[in-house]
């Protein structure tokens, strides 16, 4: 068998017009190949960094390429020389090489393709991740992954540059009550007993910070049992995990603010990104302006409540009882097929109505419900401040869900009209003062709103002399474009607040210690202030990439049913692994 060589001098992408007439060796993937006759052909190779057209001139070079398919590897030895129909769009578009000799690296056994690797992103989703190798071959696919490793270099840079420790934390720990399911990994050596993959590196980040470490972060891997969204990853994901010790939330956000605007402006596909100190809204302003926790403030529009002059008009849903939010959009020409598109859209998100009018050309009130409003005609555009040409979108119902509902409405206007949403920039903001607890939609129960490790604004005062739905938490989230980056919060480091406030959910001092023991006795040894937020990468890369979908800036992702259909994960395993760690199943039966 003749040797195969394939120390290549140079890349596919290397090679200029000062190189004529070197003598060369390059290797990579049969791209594809224009024939046109016995012994003349212009094969494209293909390699990691770009690709270099190969001059095929004799049929002995010919010939060694019969039967060899598209995508097989290929070492080409051979001389530069100046392209005669250069290709301006290449870097290598004013050379080719001809070749000496050509060797098959490795061959494609199949004549078609399940897809052309070029156009891999017209293809199914299915066929795309069962074929992920071919698929991150094409260069486009290739580049959200490159772009993602600089992304995360960029960002571990900043943090090292900002005095945080990289520390990595245990994959393999307890199960704890995080939000969501947990992953489950049965013992060997302890039988009936489970290990669990971390939902977050939450409570090992506060035990570092009662042990003495003041700054933390890892990209670290999570891991939690739920559904797959847009811009959320079934299985596992990561985050830019962070913690300081004796630290407020102004100085996490201060940091975070120094840390992320330039890698979006640098990397993303709009150049500007809000710069320090990104607004910062209350919840409470947030649901009442936007509509949202999570507003996207490219959007110039606002909520109105208008319940005082359009309450007990005649329109059933706006019967007493009932809160009627309005959105006012300026010079919204809109057809009526493109009104009743977004009140379908709004509908199908949020299973609520949307209603309209309009202010005519003439001062009229016309269209959607305005038969009802028409006695109210004065007041309603004095207040709302109104327009010809003005439109008014309409939501109503229990507060919460009118303000929800006109949240979505707002955001759907805001695309649709013109001039009211400036898309080509990142526009980050803070939502803060989130409550500490909340009515639970499904036990009717006071639950915690968010993280249960949150400080309450006010401390053991609060916690011993306040409405339980009165009192403010520590509690923040990033936003940025309308999506939520991130959670975070000033941390409860006193056992003491931290056994007051589970109790208000029915969680004695036994359940915290049970619960929590690691980080509860920790912090009965004296534990530091200290605050912490975890922005997740994949979906800041998704937002800098300009993709819709989070499994286009993951190498190997999963379905959207947690399968990963290239490896066969889930698998069935034999019987004696399942002895190994004493596991019997007991599977539903068929029907």
């Amino acid at each position: 068998m003749e040797e195969l060589v394939q120390s290549r001098t140079h890349t596919c992408n290397d090679l200029r017009l000062a190189d004529a007439g070197k003598k060369v060796t390059l290797a990579g993937f049969y791209d594809n190949m224009r024939k046109v006759s016995k012994n003349l052909g212009f094969l494209i190779l293909r390699d990691f960094y770009g690709t270099t057209q190969i001059v095929v001139e004799t049929e002995e070079m010919m010939e060694k390429l019969n039967g060899v398919n598209n995508e097989s590897t290929l070492c080409i030895t051979g001389v530069v020389r100046e392209r005669s129909n250069k290709n301006p769009n290449i870097a290598t578009g004013e050379i080719e090489v001809v070749p000496e000799d050509i060797q098959v690296l490795g061959k494609c056994r199949y004549n078609e393709l399940p897809f052309e690797v070029s156009r891999s992103k017209e293809a199914d989703e299915a066929t795309r991740l069962k074929y992920r190798y071919l698929d991150l071959r094409n260069p486009e696919v290739k580049s959200r992954i490159v772009l993602r490793s600089k992304i995360v270099a960029e960002l571990r840079q900043a943090m090292i540059a900002h005095d945080f420790l990289e520390i990595t934390t245990p994959i393999l720990t307890c199960s704890s009550p995080e939000g969501a399911r947990d992953y489950l990994v049965p013992s060997r050596n302890h039988p009936g007993k489970f290990y669990a993959l971390p939902q977050a590196p939450q409570q090992f980040k506060q035990i570092l910070m009662a042990s003495g470490f003041d700054r933390y972060f890892q990209v670290a891997p999570c891991f939690r049992d739920e559904d797959a969204r847009a811009d959320r990853s079934p299985g596992e994901f990561y985050q830019l995990d962070m913690e300081m010790a004796f630290a407020s939330q102004e100085d996490v956000f201060r940091v975070i603010e120094d840390v992320l605007p330039p890698v979006f402006a640098k990397y993303g596909i709009y150049k500007t990104a809000s710069q320090a100190p990104f607004r910062r809204i209350s919840f409470r302003d947030a649901m009442e302006t936007y509509g949202t926790d999570k507003p996207d403030l490219r959007i110039d529009l606002k909520l109105t409540d208008v319940t005082d002059m359009m309450a007990g008009c005649g329109f059933g849903p706006f019967e007493e009882g009932n809160s009627i939010e309005a959105v006012v959009v300026t010079d919204f020409a809109a057809s009526r097929k493109v009104i009743d598109k977004i009140c379908a859209d709004v509908e199908v998100a949020t299973a609520n109505k949307a209603f309209w009018f309009k202010l005519d050309e003439t001062g009229a009130l016309v269209g959607g419900i305005s038969k009802f409003l028409q006695e109210r005609k004065d007041e309603i555009v004095e207040k709302l401040g109104l327009k010809a040409g003005d439109f008014v979108g309409l939501t109503a119902g229990k507060k919460g869900d009118a303000l929800k509902t006109a949240g979505v409405l707002r955001k759907l206007l805001g695309a649709a009209a013109p001039g009211h949403m400036n898309k080509e920039c990142y526009e980050f903001c803070w939502i803060v003062d989130f409550p500490m607890y909340e009515i639970g939609e499904e036990s009717g129960e006071l639950e915690f709103c968010h993280n249960p490790f949150s400080m309450p604004q006010g401390g053991m005062d609060a916690l011993k002399n306040e409405d339980p739905l009165s009192i403010l938490a520590y509690q923040y989230d990033l936003v940025v474009n309308g999506v939520e980056l991130s959670s975070g919060a000033v941390r409860n480091h006193d056992p003491e607040i931290m056994v007051e406030a589970f109790k208000k959910v029915g969680l004695g001092e036994d359940d915290v210690k049970a619960k929590f023991p690691a980080m509860y006795n920790a912090f009965c040894y004296g534990a530091p202030p200290h605050a912490g937020i975890a922005p997740g990468v994949d979906r800041m890369i998704m937002l800098i990439a300009g993709e819709e979908s989070i499994r286009e800036i993951i190498p190997f992702p999963m379905n959207k049913t947690a399968q990963d259909v290239m490896m066969g994960a889930p698998a069935a395993v034999d019987q004696k692994q399942l002895d190994d760690v004493h596991i019997a199943l007991n599977l539903p039966v068929e029907e």
